[in-house]
This record gives structure tokens, sequence and C-alpha cells, in this order.
């Protein structure tokens, strides 16, 4: 049987390979427009994720709709997942045995959406998706071919909140992100 959003979200809603899923209040599966030409991937859902099961709707939340509207963006034209979907304790950093139990999810999400582009948001996720010792605060920016697909990776909006000195050169990175759209999808602006 071919994939389908239903199916995942079935499957995905059942899962307990790692022990996050014995903690979770919520599955924080993703959101946004399951067509997207581009998707933004976080690490992991905090406290106001789990109480709402949605993606990015705390503080960094917040400031991640602000990052999106500054290059024509919002929720309804991107998606927006984590490598896992379950909040790790404290939100502590995903540990390996429980992002290699996600991240199957994530891949599915990946073929589903078929995103032209990739952001990733913050090291973990670019750790996952681009490279194991990516370094964010030397590479983030510059654009990989992964798996066919542009991708790049950013400052995370939480570190955005915690060290504001960041922002200038995400703002740079927002714009290149931005060029890459309209080079490689412009349909994405079309009805802006």
């Amino acid at each position: 049987m071919a994939d389908s959003w239903e199916k995942l979200k079935a499957e995905c809603s059942g899962c307990a390979r790692c022990p996050l899923g014995d903690t979770r209040r919520n599955l924080v599966f993703g959101t946004g427009n399951e067509h997207a030409h581009v998707m933004f991937i976080g690490e992991g859902p905090g406290e106001q994720e789990d109480l709402q099961g949605v993606p990015f709707v705390g503080p960094a939340g917040k400031l991640l709709d602000d990052m999106l509207e500054m290059i024509d963006l919002d929720r309804s034209k991107v998606y927006i997942a984590n490598i896992v979907k379950c909040r790790p304790p404290r939100n502590r950093d995903p540990q390996p045995d429980e992002k290699a139990a996600c991240i199957q999810w994530l891949r599915r999400q990946i073929a589903l959406v078929d995103p032209e582009i990739i952001v990733c948001l913050g090291r973990i996720s670019a750790m996952e998706l681009i490279r194991e010792n990516f370094r964010i605060t030397r590479e983030h920016g510059l654009w990989y071919t992964v798996d066919g697909r542009a991708t790049t990776a950013i400052y995370h909006p939480s570190a955005l909140l915690r060290d504001v000195s960041k922002r200038p050169e995400t703002f740079a990175d927002l714009r290149a992100i931005r060029q890459q759209i309209r080079a490689i999808c412009p349909e994405v602006y079309e009805h802006a």
C-alpha cells in the first residue's frame, strides 16, 4: 500500500520505539502545506508544542513566524516538522537512539511533501540531514544538495532568542533562502 498522510499519521501516533513516547502529552507530527515546495525542520518539540501537538507554537514559534514573514512566507506556504516527534525531557537535545527511532517518520514526511528546498533549523537538524559533523556557527547559510534537494541550515529560533547577536547573520541567511526559492520554485511567490 502506498504511503499517505493518513497512514503515516496513524502509524506515527502509535509509535513506542523510544522512551520519549512514554512521557509525551501529544505527538507533534507536523504542520503546514502538505504539498509545500519548502520544508523547515527543527530538532524536537518543546513544552508548548507538547501541550498543543503542533510544532513551533511557543516563543521560538512566534519568532519563526516572524522570520517567515520577513521573506514573504507563512505556514500555509511551507511545511514544518521536527527530527523527533515527542518532547525530550527538560528540552534536552534528542539522544542518538531517539533520533534513530524517529527519523523514519521524518523521511516519510519528506517523501510525501517532496519539497525542492529544505531548511534545517539549528545544528541538531543539520547534523541529521546534512552531515554528522555539521558546524552551525561556521556553515549556516551555506547550500548543499542532499538527496537532490537544495538544503541549508540556519540558527534555530530558540538560539536567536538566547543570543540576539546572531540575528543579523540569520537575516542574511533568510534573504538567501528567499533568493533560492525565487530561483528554484518561483511559484511559491506567484500569489503573494
